[in-house]
């Protein structure tokens, strides 16, 4: 069941003909307690939706850049558990979608009714989890239905078109569509092919479809944008947190909308 915060939010950005922008931070880099101001922050800046990684020791889908933040926040001591009850405490406060990016081991750990649960408690709308398959989705995919929390998948680009179709068919909120063949981080072009690719993945869902990984500029999301629903950032936008260069952050997201 998807979740219709989520689904509204994106969909508002669709009949304004306006591209879905969601940009992407690694919570607890810089410390949980500006958590609420970042979120605050991107939904001024016009983000639709904000993707929240969870630091995790093994990132297997994670470039340097996002790597290094993981490392920070973790450093920090952020935990999953620390996460969602930070947002717990400003849910009611919040009016932006949030989605959690996690890799399946701290799900199990936590266990996965119990991570739905605290999900459904912190006002989460979505999830992200890269390295868990079709074929053992059922650990997890029960009990994000009870709360109504949406299992946004993943669509890669070596894919045959079968298995695609039945990612496609069976993600909710909007159909992640990695651009590159590869981890994530800033790249200076997407291959020939990715626009076939965009436009393929349109043609299987009615779910909006972003692209992520690589994107940079507001001239790769118009880019890839033109064949799909809008982009995820990323790596870029960690970097940019970073280093304090949030004004280049407000217009990457404005100028890619």
């Amino acid at each position: 069941m998807s979740n219709q915060f989520l689904d509204k939010a994106l969909e508002n950005k669709r009949s304004a003909s306006e591209n879905i922008v969601v940009p992407y931070i690694m919570t607890g880099d810089g410390g949980l307690d500006i958590l609420k101001e970042r979120l605050s922050f991107l939904e001024k800046s016009g983000a639709a939706a904000v993707e929240l990684g969870i630091p995790f020791s093994d990132p297997t889908a994670d470039g340097p850049t996002i790597q290094n933040a993981g490392q920070r926040a973790l450093q920090n001591g952020t935990t999953l558990k620390g996460v969602l009850e930070v947002l717990e405490t400003f849910k009611e406060k919040r009016s932006i979608p949030v989605i959690l990016m996690t890799y399946l081991n701290p799900i199990l750990t936590f266990g996965p009714e119990k991570f739905a649960e605290a999900c459904a408690n912190a006002g989460v709308n979505g999830v992200i989890i890269p390295d868990l398959p079709l074929e053992e989705e059922t650990l997890i995919t029960e009990y994000l239905m009870q709360y109504a929390i949406s299992n946004i998948r993943l669509a890669a680009m070596t894919s045959p078109d079968e298995r695609l179709t039945e990612i496609a068919q069976r993600t909710e909120g909007f159909l992640y569509a990695v651009s590159v063949k590869g981890t994530t981080g800033a790249r200076t072009s997407h291959g020939s092919n990715v626009q076939a690719y965009l436009q393929k993945l349109k043609g299987m869902t009615d779910t909006p479809v972003l692209a992520g990984f690589g994107i940079s500029t507001p001239e790769q999301a118009y880019e890839l944008s033109a064949n799909c629903d809008g982009v995820v950032i990323g790596s870029t936008i960690v970097d940019w947190f970073h280093n304090g260069q949030t004004e280049n952050i407000k217009q990457l997201i404005q100028k890619s909308i």
